[in-house]
């Protein structure tokens, strides 16, 4: 080879890896660059919630399986707040919590049934509900009703995370503290905020349970579900704490 031809090859050659090298940065930075969507951060959250609520076995025992539209904050006078299966004192949390709902990630997308979209002027509905009465081990009174209240609506069209504050509820079964009888080991109080099923924006005509004890079912472990199918309605956020009696 002369020493032209030489020269050529090796201006080529270097042309040749240059190129090379650019295309690999170019295609390197471009996954850098490539983010996943700030929404993400929300639908971390709403698994997390699903996590715990099977973790502490109120899937299936309380509520079919699903993934909650809302994240659901309760906070009591007192300062104590429900954390996805923290225990509370009794004592503090005596008078009726502050609850509050933000829009997760998966709010615009249909509930786990497929049929309920978050839209403005639907009423929502918000229980508490024991599983454990008298006990974990012997729930012959399971589930206890402690509270229902309804009249709640979505303020805000908008697809980004909203707050939903709940005041002037219309109770159906007023707010009955927790009193776990003592010796019975920790109860799980369970927060769930339901809304129509169909959707619908109409007035919701839902009924009472003729007492608190088995939400008026007579069976036990029945409850909170039986009631929401009764009224046709469906769960779209969850929270829940736990509380001891001190004598145990």
């Amino acid at each position: 080879m002369t020493r032209t031809c030489k020269w050529i090859y090796t201006l080529l050659s270097a042309s040749a890896s240059a190129s090379l090298a650019v295309a690999i940065e170019n295609q390197h930075t471009e996954q850098i660059v490539i983010a996943p969507p700030e929404s993400n951060l929300f639908d971390s959250d709403v698994y997390e919630v699903r996590h715990e609520l099977k973790k502490a076995e109120i899937f299936p025992t309380v509520i079919d399986k699903f993934l909650p539209s809302f994240l659901l904050d309760v906070e009591w006078p007192s300062g104590e707040q429900a954390e996805l299966g923290n225990t509370v004192a009794v004592d503090k949390v005596q008078d009726e919590p502050t609850i509050t709902a933000r829009r997760g990630g998966s709010a615009s997308s249909s509930s786990a049934s497929g049929n309920l979209n978050l839209d403005l002027g639907v009423t929502y509905t918000i229980t508490i509900t024991d599983p454990d009465a008298p006990s974990r081990e012997n729930p012959e009174w399971s589930e206890f009703c402690h509270y229902i209240a309804t009249g709640v609506s979505v303020s805000s069209s908008s697809d980004s995370a909203a707050v939903v504050r709940f005041s002037g509820l219309t109770d159906i079964m007023p707010y009955k503290p927790p009193g776990p009888p003592a010796k019975t080991g920790k109860h799980r109080y369970v927060f769930l905020l339901f809304a129509p099923a169909n959707g619908t924006t109409d007035p919701l005509h839902l009924s009472k349970p003729d007492d608190r004890k088995h939400w008026g079912t007579g069976k036990e472990r029945h409850g909170v579900r039986d009631w929401a199918k009764e009224n046709g309605l469906e769960p779209v956020a969850a929270n829940f704490v736990y509380a001891q009696n001190e004598e145990q």
